[in-house]
């Protein structure tokens, strides 16, 4: 039984050294691993650090330029509220033609029967102008 007893603790002795062995190779594994987790983890630091300047100096040229648009948009809106000045200014010289246009054809309307009496009576004085003109260079020829 002592033998057994013996045997016993031999054989748990070789399985634990097994097991520290396989263990040992596993940490010896998972070192190799960590090792290039952190060669990959400080590259990707120095990428990040490269992209955060690259960011930067874009972030600066965005609001550079959203300034540049802005002041070019205020340019823009007193060009715009030019244009419409004009336009309204354009608007009111029409609304006033046509009145001026709307004023003189009533009075011409209202006043159609005075020129057409106006227009007959010059024809009649013209009419007896000619005719005595052509009675006195008769009588001159005469």
């Amino acid at each position: 039984m002592i033998i057994i007893l013996y045997l016993s603790v031999a054989l748990i002795a070789i399985a634990f050294t097994i097991l520290v062995i396989y263990v040992s190779k596993t940490l010896k594994a998972l070192q190799g691993t960590l090792n290039n987790v952190a060669g990959t983890l400080s590259g990707l630091e120095r990428q990040m650090e490269g992209i955060t300047t690259e960011t930067t100096i874009l972030l600066h040229k965005t609001n550079a330029l959203a300034e540049d648009i802005q002041h070019k948009s205020d340019k823009l809106n007193n060009v715009v509220d030019s244009v419409k000045d004009v336009g309204d200014t354009i608007q009111r010289m029409n609304l006033s033609v046509k009145k001026v246009t709307n004023t003189a054809t009533t009075s011409l309307e209202g006043n159609q029967e005075k020129i057409n009496t106006v227009v007959q009576w010059s024809n009649a004085a013209m009419d007896i102008w000619t005719k005595w003109k052509q009675r006195t260079e008769k009588r001159q020829q005469i």
